[in-house]
Order: structure tokens, then sequence, then C-alpha cells
């Protein structure tokens, strides 16, 4: 991931951009989840693709959340999800970035 930076002070809406491998899209496409420090769900989307996502190379992707700011605590964190369509758990994947509000 290039931005947001682990543990970068972000703001709404949050531009979100880096490269995944392939088959982590599907479609074209992968979830982002955006929680406060305790999990609860502020926002969520998806990433897109901005090339052939069906390689086995990287691609680069973007994506953008607006979110309201938590009131409680300044720490949550992103999540990418690898698409799963298959519904496999030997198939999942994520990586998490902690953010700051």
């Amino acid at each position: 991931i290039d931005s947001p930076r682990p543990n970068q002070v972000i703001t709404s809406p949050v531009q979100i951009s880096g490269q995944a491998i392939g088959n982590w899209f599907f479609e074209g496409d992968f979830p982002i989840v955006l929680v406060n420090w305790d999990g609860l769900i502020i926002a969520e989307g998806h990433a897109t693709a901005q090339g052939e996502w069906m390689t086995e190379e990287f691609v680069e992707f973007t994506a953008q959340l607006s979110f309201t700011k938590p009131e409680l605590y300044n720490n949550g964190t992103l999540i990418l999800q690898k698409d799963n369509p298959s519904g496999l758990p030997e198939n999942d994947d994520t990586l998490e970035v902690p953010v700051k509000f």
C-alpha cells in the first residue's frame, strides 16, 4: 500500500492507493473496510484495478472511502481483503494498516 502509510493521520474522504497481486482481484476489484479502535466498521468500499487484473503480477489499485471521524479515540485500521468468490478459508487473505484520525 502506497497511501495511507501505517499510522498516518487520515481525513475523509481518504484516498487509498497501492499495488496488489492480480489474484487479489475479482472482476477488477477487492473489498476495503475502515474500522475504528473497537473494530466497528465506519466505512467500506472496493479498491479498483487500474490495469489488467487477470495476471500473477502486481496491479495498481485506487479507492476512496468517506467516513465520519470517530468521537472516541483517534486510531483505527484500514483492512484490505483479498476477494474470495470461492468462500474457501484457505483462499482468504488480508492486509491491515493502522491509521490515525
